[in-house]
């Protein structure tokens, strides 16, 4: 039987590497010249920081999307599903309160959820989280989503548009839930089987439904935004002016919602069209009750989350390149059996200065050459009995064809500057 990765997971390979790093790099660049410190949290948790945060009507537990498993120890751990609890549980647990408010944060890394595989949803998939922690302001909410579209933007994407919505405050949901109740209990028959477990949940996330007559009966109803009380309706009306001054392109949504339960006030999704029916890069809001949830300080909170290849998909149809290797990579060539030992010693003093390769055995000068081409090299060392007797290597700029006879003390300077 020949062996494959299990299906909604994927290789990452060596050529697909760069454009990773690309969108890695973009991530620390913006986020951390924000004031952000990158932290690191386990793959695993106990399920239940995962079921207090998530709530009993996300689609995580509903749909059984958790992988949850018992250690030799009999307790009851959980692949990360997301990473906004597992912050929240580190910030309580190290008694990040104490620093200067508001804390960011920001992590990036795998994730994990049992879901139907389709392109934009896989099994595990890779995430870049965001939060900020200690402020109620919509300054905050603003500088967060401002922060999302930057990274976007600095990743080479033109065409993502932020939508912007407001989900209110906590009695706004359940007065939100009350009406939506009362419009679709007596037509619970045309609902999709989803939707009436929703509605008995959390009616909210009937909104989220993607069935067509789902849908129809949504459309004749009040969205979130309608129904905002006077203190979130004017939280969000600040959002939208820092956005605007600031100059973020956005569209109000007036029936976004979130998929977890502590959401409140600001939401708001990235889309980025012709990637499929998973438009949605990411997204977030303000969930200022979850960190109380989780035995920590009763501090507001808000973040966000982008999916790393979705990101990555729509980079590729924006035909975004990642950028080409600005240093020097060097492929020694042994002419004779004698250059061989001499290229393996000579690459390894050299590696401290750069990225360096050699031929394992002795190569005609043609097909040395074809190697180094084929291996991402900008220059070629060739060594052979006349390059020895002279003390050089014979150096070949393979983008430029110049060739020029070069001591060992040259080589260090050629992989330190600029290709």
């Amino acid at each position: 039987m020949r062996l494959r990765s299990v299906k909604g997971t994927s290789d990452v390979l060596p050529e697909q590497q760069e454009a990773w790093r690309r969108v890695m790099a973009a991530v620390e660049r913006v986020l951390g010249n924000a004031g952000a410190g990158q932290v690191t949290v386990p793959l695993f948790e106990y399920a239940e920081v995962f079921e207090r945060s998530v709530g009993e009507s996300s689609d995580i537990v509903v749909q059984k999307e958790m992988y949850v498993f018992e250690d030799r120890g009999g307790r009851t751990l959980a692949l990360r599903p997301e990473f906004t609890a597992g912050i929240m549980r580190a910030f309580a647990e190290h008694g990040m309160h104490t620093r200067p408010l508001p804390v960011k944060l920001w992590a990036a890394g795998a994730a994990f959820r049992a879901e139907n595989v389709q392109r934009g949803r896989y099994r595990q998939f890779h995430q870049v989280d965001y939060e900020v922690v200690g402020s109620d302001s919509p300054l905050a909410d603003a500088e967060a989503v401002q922060l999302a579209y930057q990274v976007l933007l600095e990743c080479g994407l033109t065409r993502h548009v932020i939508k912007l919505g407001s989900v209110g405050d906590p009695e706004d949901r359940a007065a939100y839930n009350a009406y939506l109740r009362e419009a679709l209990e007596p037509r619970r028959a045309e609902l999709s089987a989803v939707s009436v477990e929703r509605l008995r949940l959390n009616p909210m996330r009937v909104l989220d439904s993607k069935d067509e007559g789902d849908q129809r009966l949504i459309a004749e109803l009040d969205k979130p935004l309608d129904r905002l009380g006077e203190a979130s309706r004017a939280h969000f009306e600040q959002v939208r002016r820092y956005l605007d001054d600031w100059g973020v392109p956005y569209e109000v949504d007036p029936a976004i919602v979130r998929g977890l339960d502590y959401y409140r006030r600001t939401a708001f999704e990235v889309h980025y069209e012709g990637i499929g029916a998973q438009s949605a890069l990411g997204g977030g809001g303000r969930y200022d009750g979850l960190l109380k949830l989780l035995g920590g300080p009763d501090l507001p909170a808000m973040g966000w989350a982008l999916g790393v290849e979705r990101v990555l998909d729509a980079m590729a149809e924006e035909g975004v390149a990642p950028p080409p290797p600005r240093e020097a990579r060097l492929y020694l060539v042994p002419l004779d059996d004698e250059a061989v030992a001499e290229a393996a010693a000579l690459a390894l003093r050299l590696r401290a200065s750069g990225r360096v390769e050699f031929a394992y055995q002795r190569r005609a000068p043609g097909k040395g050459l074809a190697d180094a081409d084929r291996r991402g090299a900008t220059h070629a060392a060739l060594r052979g009995e006349s390059e020895r007797a002279r003390g050089v290597w014979e150096l070949k700029d393979l983008a430029t064809g110049e060739q020029r006879p070069v001591s060992e003390d040259d080589l260090p300077a050629l992989l330190e500057s600029p290709a």
